[in-house]
């Protein structure tokens, strides 16, 4: 009997390097002249995956996320996870926006996952959705490594991680 092969298709952020990148650009939003005399805020709310950016005008909340996205690519968290709100007028004439990061593959995503799997056509390749993971499964280690390089040449509109190859 062959042996079933697998590995798993999820997403997300390490909510560590989150933290280590908002603190970083805290500090350096501190230290920039265009922010000298402003009143620009980041907060984390580590269990929602959310930031909350609060600034005193457009252009300078524009440049938070400039700086944000800097630190976040430099500490290795996908940008591709951020999911950008509205931004709304906050009291005071402030400017505020909710950044909220993925933490897991959206059911509407991995079913647009499977689909794709499917549709490639490779006989003995399985594909199940398992809470916010996509397991795929096979008992040819070269149909995973094609459905591998298949999914990283599509764009889905997350970061995709491939894990627990067995």
């Amino acid at each position: 009997m062959a042996t079933q092969n697998s590995f798993d298709i999820s997403t997300g952020a390490d909510l560590q390097e989150v933290d280590n990148a908002v603190n970083q650009a805290l500090k350096e939003i501190q230290q920039r002249y265009d922010f000298k005399g402003s009143n620009c805020t980041i907060q984390f709310d580590r269990k929602a995956a959310k930031l909350t950016l609060e600034a005193d005008d457009d252009y300078r909340l524009k440049a938070m996320v400039d700086v944000l996205q800097t630190k976040f690519v430099r500490r290795g968290v996908p940008i591709k996870n951020m999911s950008m709100g509205e931004v709304q007028p906050a009291s005071g004439g402030r400017a505020r926006q909710e950044i909220t990061l993925a933490q897991g593959i959206p059911t509407d995503t991995a079913r647009e996952i499977v689909k794709r799997i499917k549709a490639e056509g490779l006989k003995k390749v399985q594909a199940a959705i398992q809470g916010d993971e996509v397991r795929v499964s096979s008992p040819s280690r070269d149909d995973l490594q094609r459905v591998i390089q298949m999914l990283k040449a599509e764009d889905f509109g997350v970061e995709l991680n491939f894990g627990n190859y067995r």
